[in-house]
């Protein structure tokens, strides 16, 4: 429920229709609280000297709540579960092993074996060693049996790690840098029925059309 009207907005989403700042916002669709979005372009509004100031990657996205500065996709899902914690999107603390296993194990070994992959970088046996992912196939195999293990990753219900994995999931098949396999597509079948994914996804489609029709 982004606000593009509301400039003192205690949520701020920095982010572009084309880019993992879907992810970000799927989590703030989640959560279900207002935030104002700033929709920037790659190359300028993104490298500019006051965005570089909160993300000097110049990347998206970025969130920003009352002061605090936050990037990295999984740390601001997780962050996000914690600053409301009425939306029941993070475990109990006693309870999120899984929780911090999964959101991590995305965003490290997960997404650099995904990239590799893409960009047809083979490893060898000893590369296999250095690398955190191991290897590709592997690497498959622990996120398929993680994701057929429950209906969520980190048990019986939904969280921000399903955010952040099934993000990498239901991209990774969509664009064909990971295989169809029906663990992974029995799990992401659970996920797009969400409302918040379908609003989610209706925004950024929204903002990628304008964006095409302007030229």
């Amino acid at each position: 429920m982004p606000l593009t009207d509301a400039s003192d907005a205690d949520l701020v989403l920095y982010t572009h229709p084309w880019s993992r700042g879907q992810i970000a916002r799927w989590m703030l669709e989640e959560v279900g609280v207002p935030y104002r979005q700033a929709v920037l372009d790659f190359g300028t509004t993104m490298k500019a000297p006051d965005y570089l100031a909160l993300n000097p990657l110049g990347k998206v996205p970025t969130v920003v709540h009352r002061g605090q500065v936050v990037t990295e996709c999984a740390a601001i899902c997780a962050y996000l579960a914690d600053a409301f914690p009425a939306a029941r999107l993070a475990p109990a603390p006693a309870e999120r092993a899984a929780y911090y296993r999964w959101l991590f194990f995305a965003a490290g070994p997960l997404e650099a074996a995904i990239i590799d992959r893409t960009l047809k970088v083979e490893l060898t046996p000893r590369q296999e060693v250095m690398v955190g992912y191991g290897s590709y196939e592997r690497t498959l195999e622990v996120v398929a049996s993680a994701v057929s293990a429950g209906p969520y990753v980190a048990g019986p219900g939904f969280t921000a790690a399903d955010v952040y994995v099934g993000s990498h999931l239901i991209w990774g098949m969509q664009f064909g840098t990971l295989p169809k396999r029906p663990e992974f597509e029995d799990y992401a079948g659970r996920l797009v029925q969400r409302p918040a994914y379908t609003a989610a996804k209706a925004i950024d489609e929204a903002l990628g059309q304008a964006l095409q029709a302007k030229g």
